[in-house]
């Protein structure tokens, strides 16, 4: 008979008491400013993409508002659940290539049928982690292809900052020499923080900052009654489901492992069914843990204690949900920000992750090296497949040939 524990599917953490108490001694400048990023990050271009696809389906003001409150506020709300619980960097928000899939959708299919396809993703998830599948499946990944996929699908915010000098170069190359700079010389202020300082007088300077005008005005949320359909189960929930397990949860479990944290597959797994089904009750795609805004606050930018870095995914919680609840506000004043600095500041957040997650994948003395490579070339080709984002293909083919030409020395995470 195995312990409590082991029979558990929802792993146990130190807690709440213990995430609290610590709260304050590892709130500093590094996690105020990481969780500070990745909320700017989380709160500017998805937050488009989002108001896009409420466009594309002709959505009210109102319907738009509630949607954004929806996966903005639960978002947040995950990000206090997890980090102070399990005392890990484990941050929450919605799929970005989810909404994407969702502005294709709603061209065809009526909205409150969209609202049952929300909810449906939201319960398969959920029973994916209720039933402990999903943990088992992340155990026999190797570790290598997961970490060639980590590094395939986050590869895109380094060359996002390349591509931003090119658009930006006074903007967006002041804020990588701040970044350098503060590096080598100023030991106490985060990097990334100089970077996004530096960047944003240099925007100033240049005239770049405006209040952009925006389709989303202030508006009291307005909720949608969901009718269940099967058109809607196949074109929204199951890809929706399987973005969020095969994308998000994938990428921000592989970051955890990268920076050497335990993270809690299962219960990672059922928050994010439990958040997709509350979203979608609300009128919003998903609220479930978030990839890239986990590898901003799990990097070492949020500072060199590991042990604190959950304070980033907190602080990084809270600025979401205060953007839920002004989001019919607060959007034109972040489309403020000119796109070249957020892109170069997240790629700039995204250094140490990605040194790391090439290292594991292509470590001397580690094996499926040939699976990781596949893996590493389909997350980087950001293919989609039957409506799947390249990250979830990413693990499926790397595992495949790994499984065919290197079976003798397939090692299982």
């Amino acid at each position: 008979m195995g312990t409590m524990y082991e029979r558990s599917i929802i792993e146990r953490g130190p807690g709440y008491a213990a995430g609290i108490r610590d709260f304050s001694k590892y709130l500093n400048i590094k996690t105020v400013s990481a969780g500070f990023v990745a909320a700017i990050f989380g709160c500017s271009g998805p937050a488009l993409i989002v108001i896009g696809a409420a466009g594309a389906g002709n959505l009210t003001n109102g319907q738009t508002v509630a949607w954004l409150f929806s996966i903005y506020f639960l978002g947040g709300l995950i990000s206090l659940i997890m980090a102070l619980y399990y005392k890990q960097p484990i941050s929450g928000a919605y799929s970005i290539p989810g909404a994407a899939l969702v502005a294709g959708s709603l061209v065809s299919i009526p909205f409150d049928q969209a609202v049952g396809g929300f909810i449906l993703a939201g319960v398969i998830v959920l029973l994916l982690g209720v039933t402990g599948l999903i943990g088992k499946i992340m155990r026999w990944l190797p570790m290598p292809i997961v970490m060639a996929m980590i590094a395939g699908a986050l590869i895109r915010f380094a060359t996002g900052t390349v591509t931003a000098a090119g658009a930006a170069p006074i903007i967006a190359g002041s804020a990588i020499a701040a970044f350098f700079i503060s590096m080598r010389f100023i030991k106490v202020v985060p990097p990334v923080l100089s970077a996004l300082l530096v960047g944003f007088i240099a925007a100033y300077a240049t005239g770049s900052l405006g209040i952009a005008e925006s389709v989303v005005t202030f508006a009291a949320p307005e909720f949608t009654w969901p009718t269940f359909t099967i058109d809607a189960f196949f074109a929204i929930a199951v890809p929706l489901a399987l973005l969020v397990i095969g994308a998000e949860n994938a990428q921000a479990i592989g970051v955890l492992m990268t920076e050497d944290y335990k993270p809690p597959i299962n219960a990672m797994t059922v928050i994010s069914g439990i958040g997709g089904i509350a979203a979608g009750c609300l009128g919003g795609h998903n609220a479930n843990i978030a990839g890239p805004m986990t590898a901003i606050c799990s990097s070492e930018q949020a500072g060199s204690d590991k042990a604190g870095r959950y304070a980033a995914s907190v602080v990084n919680g809270v600025l979401f949900m205060s953007f839920g609840l002004v989001s019919g506000l607060a959007v034109p004043l972040v489309l403020a920000l000119p796109a070249p600095l957020i892109a170069t500041v997240a790629g700039l957040a995204m250094i140490g992750v990605l040194l790391t997650a090439f290292q594991n994948a292509f470590g001397k003395d580690h094996g499926n090296q040939i699976g990781a490579f596949v893996a590493l070339a389909v997350a980087m080709s950001n293919i989609s497949l039957l409506g799947i984002s390249a990250a979830f293909w990413a693990l499926v083919f790397g595992v495949v040939v790994s499984l065919v030409v290197e079976t003798k020395t397939y090692k299982p995470a």
